[in-house]
C-alpha cells in the first residue's frame, strides 16, 4: 500500500480542484459545502527525469514511476471535533492518512463563496489547525484519564507516561500541535501510539492568483504558493503541451510537481531504481532502510532470501553508459545486508530461492 496524504482545508478553498488536477480523476468540485463526504482517493506518480535516462541507456521496454496516494478529503468547519459538519467522519479520514497538505483560500472569486463570508488566509488556517488540535486534546485527555487512574498502583513506567502525557495536554492547550512537542527518546513510541493528527508532518498550499500575496507567517510546515485552478488547466494539457506551458512561464516543472516531491519528502522516503530491457523502475523505500528491505518491496522472496545487492549510483551508471561498463570500471558496488539505501541507487539483488 502507498502511503497516503490528505488535502484537508474549509470548504470551496480549492481542495478538490487540487486534488483533480493531481489525480486526473475529476472528484466533484461544486460551489458549495461538504460536496465532498466520502474521501476521493487518487495514485499519483512521482516525477522523476532519471528514469527516462536509465531508460534509454538499457534500451526499456517500459518505464514505471513510483507513486503516492492523495485523499480529498471533505471540507472542515469550526467546532469539527465537536461533530459539526460530518467533523467526526472527515477527522476519522485525516488520522488514516500518512501526512497532511493544508489548503489555504488567498483569491478572490465573487462567484464562489467562503465559509466564513471573507477571504483571510490566517484566520482560515488558524480554524483548521485548531479543530485538529482539539481534536487531539479530546484524545490525549482521554488516554490520560485512564492511565492516570492505572497511576495510583505506583507503577513507575506509569507515572513517566502520565506527566508526558500532561506535558503534551499543556503543549495542545495553548493551540501548538503534537509534530513541535519534544519528547525523549523513551517517550516516543507512547507519544506514536496516540495516532495524534496534529503530529503528522504537514504541507501548507497557499492556494492564491495574486503574484504579490504575502506568505503565511508561523507556520509549523513548509508552505507552496499555488494558483490551483491554473495548475489545473496546465494539468489537463496534453503532455507534451504541459511542457511547453511551464518553459513559457519561465519554469522549470510546474507547481504540482513541485508539491508532489515535497510531500513524497515529507513521508521521509527515497527512491531506488533497477533498469533492464524488460523496464526500468523506481521503488519506495523509507529512509534508513537497509538491503534487505529494500529487496523485499520487489518480492518477499528477495528479503527472506537475500544474499547481497549489487548497487551502483544513478550518476555513475549514467557516466558509464552501461551496467557492463560501470562493473569494469569499479562503480557498481556489493552490499550486504547492513548496506543503508540511497537516493538513487541503482541496484540488482541476488537472493537464495
Amino acid at each position: 500500500m502507498p502511503l497516503s496524504i490528505g488535502i484537508v482545508g474549509l470548504p470551496n478553498v480549492g481542495k478538490s480542484t487540487l486534488f483533480n488536477a493531481l489525480t486526473k480523476k475529476g472528484a466533484e468540485a461544486s460551489n458549495y459545502p461538504f460536496c465532498t463526504i466520502d474521501p476521493n482517493v487518487g495514485m499519483v506518480k512521482v516525477p522523476d527525469n532519471r528514469l527516462e535516462t536509465l531508460a534509454k541507456i538499457s534500451k526499456s521496454a517500459k518505464i514505471i514511476p513510483t507513486i503516492i496516494e492523495f485523499v480529498d478529503i471533505a471540507g472542515l468547519v469550526k467546532d469539527a471535533h465537536k461533530g459539526e459538519g460530518l467533523g467526526n467522519k472527515f477527522l476519522a479520514n485525516i488520522r488514516e492518512c500518512n501526512a497532511i497538505c493544508e489548503v489555504v483560500r488567498s483569491f478572490s472569486n465573487e462567484n464562489i463563496i467562503h465559509v466564513n463570508g471573507q477571504i483571510n488566509p490566517e484566520s482560515d488556517r488558524e480554524t483548521i489547525n485548531l479543530e485538529l488540535i482539539f481534536a487531539d486534546l479530546a484524545t490525549v485527555e482521554k488516554r490520560l484519564d485512564r492511565v492516570g487512574r492505572d497511576a495510583k498502583s505506583g507503577d513507575k513506567e506509569l507515572i513517566r507516561e502520565r506527566a508526558m502525557l500532561e506535558r503534551l495536554r499543556d503543549h495542545l492547550s495553548a493551540g501548538k500541535p503534537a509534530r513541535t512537542f519534544e519528547t525523549a527518546e523513551d517517550e516516543e513510541p507512547a507519544v506514536k501510539s496516540l495516532g495524534l493528527l496534529t503530529a503528522k508532518p504537514i504541507i501548507y498550499v497557499l492556494n492564491t492568483n495574486k503574484p504579490d500575496e504575502p506568505d503565511l507567517s508561523n507556520v509549523d510546515g513548509e508552505v507552496l504558493r499555488l494558483n490551483v485552478k491554473l495548475e489545473e488547466e496546465v494539468a489537463n494539457l496534453p503532455e507534451q503541451e504541459q511542457a511547453e506551458y511551464i518553459r513559457e512561464l519561465g519554469l522549470t516543472e510546474s507547481g504540482l510537481d513541485k508539491l508532489i516531491r515535497a510531500s513524497y519528502d515529507k513521508l521521509n522516503l527515497l527512491t531506488f531504481l533497477t533498469t533492464g530491457p524488460t523496464e526500468t523502475r523506481a521503488w519506495t523505500v523509507e529512509r534508513g532502510a537497509l538491503a534487505p528491505q529494500a529487496a523485499g518491496v520487489i518480492h518477499t522472496d528477495f528479503e527472506r532470501g537475500f544474499i547481497r545487492a549489487e548497487v551502483v549510483s544513478y550518476e555513475k551508471f549514467v557516466e558509464a553508459g552501461s551496467e557492463a561498463r560501470a562493473r569494469e570500471l569499479g562503480f557498481l558496488r556489493t552490499e550486504g545486508k547492513e548496506y543503508v539505501m540511497q537516493d538513487g541507487d541503482v541496484c540488482h539483488f541476488l537472493f537464495n530461492k
